[in-house]
């Protein structure tokens, strides 16, 4: 959640940040009508507890019929403590849902607009030209043996795929290889939950216009995640970090869940869009100060994973309206696909600021104070989006694939044969 008390000296700011991503603007000033009836709340409340403490103390004192007046007023005045209390209870978590409904402060250089507004930062290598006409990864898939989508959902339903001989082969390639990265780099590798508790997805923003796309399992009230930057943020909760050891950096690797909803009829073929996928995942927390700079750092290194993939790609700066309610500014990386002739977003890293560890207390501690650290995710790799952009960046005139070099040492072969 944003700073109630940057809302209050800045509203005019946070207005502005609300129209540029498309959403209420009229919450700021709800919040900010709350925000006076629950301080006014807590006021009283105070008072009176502060009255309590002192009668209590004339009581021990006073003998006879003075004692008794004073514990009868006594007795009134732990009522209306008591009323007092519940009253600021009830307005505290009435603010409390408002608030959470504001989305996190735009950066101010994130591109204003919708989907379609994005930047280009820049473009990186040049799209391969083709002496002969490029086949999809589905016909790739078959040739190989690697992608079985028809089995898929026959088992599983639209949107599901099995990752058969090289096809899984390769799965394993790219996570050891972007562990292997992300190890070096200095993050700790993370295998993590993939079910997590209402707690921890709320604090991280995924239950506000994210939560179409989540898989809940009501009797058991916990959710499957939509990617692993649930359970790491939310792995250091109702923590104070030692400033010292920031930024502290994890990798994690888990299989992410996604119901794909409002997206009828748009990549059907395929495994671009699936309900069930693979991905390695990079999560920072760091210091506020240093957010931006670390953001530029996963950017980096989401790019040396493509660079090393030897696929032409594109970055982009995300525009506003089509940012996550948490990251306030985002970029995604774009690779060529040959058969769409275009550009698809296979990895993103956003900056969110203290937006989620605000939401899920999480601190640091140094000689100013204790307060609420920055934190950042990108995504190394998602694994069917990059064994899309790999087999038909890579392939041959007879189907077979190129293997990039990278991953020649994992896989134990240069080129993927047909079957």
């Amino acid at each position: 959640m944003i700073d109630i008390k940057y809302l209050r000296e800045h509203p005019d700011a946070v207005r502005a940040s609300q129209k540029g991503r498309g959403e209420d603007v009229t919450i700021v000033d709800k919040v900010l009508a709350i925000d006076e009836i629950r301080r006014a709340a807590l006021d009283k409340f105070e008072t009176l507890r502060a009255e309590q403490n002192l009668l209590s103390k004339s009581v021990g004192a006073a003998k006879g019929d003075e004692k008794a007046a004073l514990l009868e007023n006594a007795k009134e005045l732990a009522a209306q403590v008591k009323d007092a209390d519940s009253k600021r209870a009830e307005v505290e978590e009435q603010a409390k849902q408002l608030i959470m409904q504001l989305s996190n402060i735009l950066d101010p250089d994130a591109p204003i607009g919708t989907e379609a507004d994005f930047v280009v930062i820049e473009h990186v290598g040049t799209p391969r030209t083709f002496d002969f006409e490029p086949k999809d990864h589905v016909e790739l898939g078959k040739l190989l043996g690697a992608i079985d989508t028809e089995r898929g959902a026959k088992v599983a339903g639209s949107r599901s795929y099995y990752l058969t001989g090289v096809g899984a082969m390769l799965e394993f390639a790219l996570v050891n290889y972007a562990i292997a990265s992300a190890n070096k780099a200095g993050f700790t590798p993370v295998i993590p939950p993939v079910l997590v508790n209402p707690a921890a997805m709320e604090g991280t923003g995924f239950l506000g216009q994210a939560a179409e796309n989540v898989y809940h399992l009501e009797k058991d009230d916990v959710y499957l995640v939509g990617t692993s930057e649930v359970p790491l943020a939310a792995m250091h909760m109702d923590e104070v970090l030692p400033a010292d050891k920031l930024p502290i950096r994890y990798a994690g690797y888990s299989s992410c869940f996604r119901r794909e909803a409002g997206t009828y009829g748009k990549d059907t073929r395929g495994i671009i869009r699936v309900h069930q996928f693979d991905k390695v995942e990079m999560f920072s927390f760091c210091h506020p100060d240093q957010a931006k700079e670390e953001h530029k750092r996963l950017l980096q290194w989401e790019k040396e994973f493509l660079n090393a993939m030897e696929i032409p790609y594109r970055v982009i700066d995300v525009a506003s309206g089509d940012l996550g309610s948490s990251a306030n500014r985002k970029f995604d990386i774009e690779a060529w696909i040959p058969t769409q002739n275009a550009y698809r977003e296979v990895t993103s890293t956003s900056n969110c600021t203290e937006f989620q560890a605000r939401r899920l207390n999480i601190r640091f501690k140094d000689a100013d104070g204790t307060k609420a650290v920055a934190t950042l995710n990108g995504t190394l790799v998602a694994i069917p989006r990059m064994i899309v952009a790999i087999l038909e960046n890579h392939q041959n005139t007879d189907g077979t694939i190129n293997v990039p070099v990278a991953l020649q040492p994992f896989l134990g072969m240069t080129r993927f044969e047909l079957v």
